[in-house]
């Protein structure tokens, strides 16, 4: 598994990076004025160049896919249809991706997982094809690249240092 085979994947699913990235410079814009969307797109990038989040992708995507093809033993198979709310494995699947980079992805994932935005909402409610995984997969690895510009984004901590604190 390499980075570009799962961007593939995720491609072939109906996902760019850029749809994840416009998430996430939605998200981090407010707090970072310097941000720019190539920042988002970068960030998505090195999340996605993480094996556990590559495995947690694929292991998720190949669910929905077998789900389609009506693969799955009863009855995992009705709840993926019917997309059980009280399933829950989806979003602890989604849980492993933004603990990659700490506990602020969490409430930017519960926030995406509540709120359904861009391609989220878009796979979410995607009637031909089986996203119970999908959708909160998106949303953690959106979450995760928030939270790493959160933590590592050289433009906002120099912005922080040189701007008063009134003037943010």
């Amino acid at each position: 598994m390499t980075e570009k085979s799962i961007i593939a994947l995720l491609a072939e699913r109906g996902v760019q990076v850029s749809d994840v990235a416009e998430i996430v410079y939605s998200m981090q814009k407010p707090y970072h004025p310097l941000l720019e969307l190539e920042d988002c797109q970068e960030s998505v990038l090195a999340v996605l160049q993480k094996r556990e989040v590559q495995y947690t992708l694929i292991t998720g995507i190949a669910l929905d896919m077998l789900a389609e093809q009506k693969q799955l033993p009863s009855p995992l198979q009705q709840i993926m249809e019917a997309d059980e709310p009280l399933y829950g494995v989806d979003e602890t699947m989604a849980l492993g991706i933004i603990s990659v980079y700490g506990m602020i992805g969490l409430t930017s994932f519960g926030y995406l997982d509540k709120e359904k935005y861009g391609i989220i909402r878009r796979l979410n409610d995607h009637r031909d094809r089986v996203h119970v995984f999908l959708d909160d997969l998106v949303a953690g690895l959106a979450a995760a690249a928030s939270a790493r510009i959160a933590h590592n984004d050289e433009k906002v901590t120099n912005y922080e240092r040189t701007t008063p604190k009134d003037k943010k």
